[in-house]
């Protein structure tokens, strides 16, 4: 089980990392033509937040459990990740975004599950 959630958190790792590098080097504009029309919602600072947060939380998620230092921020990076999802699904609902809802769940179950298991039975 500890391989899985290795596993699963790299991939997510990964995804968030993309996700918020992507937000904070291109303009809001161009995200928007790019299909993430929930930008019009937010203001520039707003989603360049996002990103922050996605990119920290990527980082929250395997450096503290490869550094050995401060391992109880893995499942706490989880945890944030996991309500950025929840908040995200929001957004995309309200919007009728049913695709981008499906992958939020999809994400923040995963991001729920390592945390779960990092504050549980797993737990570095």
């Amino acid at each position: 089980m500890n391989i899985t959630l290795w596993i699963i958190t790299a991939i997510l790792a990964l995804l968030f990392l993309a996700a918020g590098t992507m937000k904070l080097a291109q303009p809001k504009a161009k995200l928007a033509a790019a299909g993430q029309g929930w930008v019009e919602d937010f203001s520039d600072g707003a989603v360049k937040s996002i990103g922050t947060v996605e990119i920290f939380g990527a980082a929250g998620l395997v450096l503290p459990a490869l550094l050995n230092i401060a391992t109880f921020l893995v499942p706490t990076a989880a945890t944030g990740l996991a309500l950025l999802m929840a908040g995200a699904a929001v957004t995309h609902a309200r919007r009728n975004e049913k695709p981008n809802v499906i992958i939020n769940i999809t994400l923040g179950i995963l991001a729920a599950g390592v945390a779960a298991g990092r504050f549980g039975p797993f737990s570095l």
